[in-house]
């Protein structure tokens, strides 16, 4: 092996012991979180310090048709740098040889990072907080479905069998025996998150059926939005080893619950590694009622990078464990940001709004951005809810579209997220939501069609 493994994780270190490398894949996340980038073999990879892929690959919708963003210098998709941050390196245990993923970082060729780059935004949030002398701390926690393959589109999502040839139940949270019907998938998981040296916290069975959750470890922003990038794929490839799909949809089945990506956050501080939510006497900061003041101001500025498509409004739903509002709450989970409970040094703030679909860097670095302003303009969070949340009132977009329009109209959210990405992503969206509305749907066809 060359030099450069010298400088990859222990864990990546420990996959290629007495196996010789083959192949590594350089990859960065677009917008909609998809791996782009190239695999290139070992050998090669050795002597590169850089590669090229073209900017084009952010303005390509999620249907692979393109947003008209290119900016002044027309479509002319000029190549960006990308250099590999090999802190992100990991195994690709799926593969039929020996195989290692690295994360790229992508900068212009003048060395600026390109703005509307997902890894980027969420690196320029992080320094934000820096400059205050601000470490924010964020765990993901992963909501998604197993279900059996589907090859029509037309044909509703279905729930998966379980190893006991039966349908995978629905209303069986937190059974441990429903977990056991995937118990290969989930070996399978495990199996390749140890290989990439990534730390389970839990996985349990959800609401839906065939839904399951993976809790992540608290850490790192960027590293735990690397690890969620990594895990869709990783979670992909175990559920199709065993004739299933692992779907990350917001609201994949339309009875059953939607899944989320709860995103929880603290912020320390940079001297002293003190929670800043947390006063002398262990009682509530300032600080943490900003925090949340400033997800009741700003989440609805940046709900389309917490809700990207037009599916993930269908998750919205009063009673199927989404929230409907931003209301916060004291260990209820009705409220769209609930404080969990915990030692005072472990307090946090967990918004329950972001769905599993989202991009993790710009689902996390939107939910930052939030929590940020309202520190910075101390913004006071509204009293506390008691009670069923699910009996009030939406205050946050419920399409796309309408979405679409409080984010661009945003100033604030756009000093911190960055005015070039937002107008992208905004593009980019708009042109996927023109193109969902050149479809007919069967509820048109069947209601519509005779009685009109």
């Amino acid at each position: 092996m060359s030099d450069w493994t010298d400088a990859i994780p222990q864990s990546a270190r420990d996959y290629l012991t007495d196996r010789r490398l083959d192949e590594v894949e350089c990859i960065i996340a677009d917008l909609p979180g998809i791996a782009r980038g190239k695999a290139v073999p070992a050998s090669k990879f050795a002597r590169q310090k850089f590669f090229h892929l073209p900017n084009s690959i952010f303005f390509q919708t999620i249907t692979g048709d393109w947003g008209e963003a290119a900016g002044d210098e027309g479509f002319t998709e000029p190549d960006m740098i990308l250099h590999p941050d090999l802190s992100t390196t990991t195994a690709a245990p799926w593969t039929g040889d020996w195989t290692l993923q690295v994360i790229h970082d992508a900068f212009d060729r003048k060395g600026k990072p390109i703005p509307f780059a997902p890894r980027n935004v969420l690196k320029r949030v992080c320094a934000l907080y820096a400059a205050q002398g601000w470490k924010p701390v964020v765990a993901p926690e992963m909501e998604f479905y197993l279900v059996a393959r589907n090859l029509d589109p037309a044909k509703p999502i279905e729930p998966m069998m379980g190893r006991s040839g039966r349908p995978a139940a629905a209303r069986q949270a937190y059974s441990m025996t429903a977990v056991d019907e995937f118990g290969p998938v989930i070996d399978d998981i495990y199996d390749f998150a140890e290989a990439q040296g990534f730390e389970i916290d839990g996985i349990t069975q959800e609401g839906g059926a065939g839904q399951l959750e993976i809790n992540l470890r608290h850490g790192d922003p960027v590293k735990l939005a690397d690890e969620v990038f990594y895990f869709k794929r990783l979670i992909r490839e175990a559920a199709l080893r065993h004739d299933c799909f692992a779907t990350f949809m917001a609201k994949p089945i339309s009875d059953e619950p939607g899944s989320a990506m709860h995103i929880h956050h603290s912020v320390l501080d940079l001297e002293t590694g003190r929670n800043i939510f947390n006063g002398p006497q262990g009682g509530e900061t300032d600080a943490f009622y900003h925090f949340i003041g400033g997800l009741q101001a700003h989440l609805p500025e940046v709900v389309p990078l917490l809700a990207p498509y037009v599916n993930s409004y269908r998750r919205y739903v009063k009673d199927h464990a989404a929230p409907i509002n931003l209301e916060w709450g004291r260990d209820n989970r009705t409220t769209g940001i609930r404080v969990p409970i915990s030692d005072p040094e472990a307090r946090r703030v967990e918004n329950r709004v972001a769905g599993m679909d989202c991009n993790p860097y710009l689902g996390i670095a939107a939910s930052l951005a939030a929590g940020y302003l309202g520190m910075m303009k101390g913004e006071r969070a509204l009293k506390q809810f008691r009670g069923d949340a699910y009996e009030g009132e939406g205050d946050f977009p419920r399409t796309l579209g309408e979405a679409l329009n409080v984010m661009d109209a945003a100033s604030a959210v756009s000093d911190v997220l960055g005015a070039e990405f937002l107008r992208v992503y905004s593009i980019v969206k708009r042109t996927e939501y023109e193109e969902f509305l050149q479809v007919i749907s069967p509820w048109e066809r069947e209601h519509l069609l005779l009685n009109v």
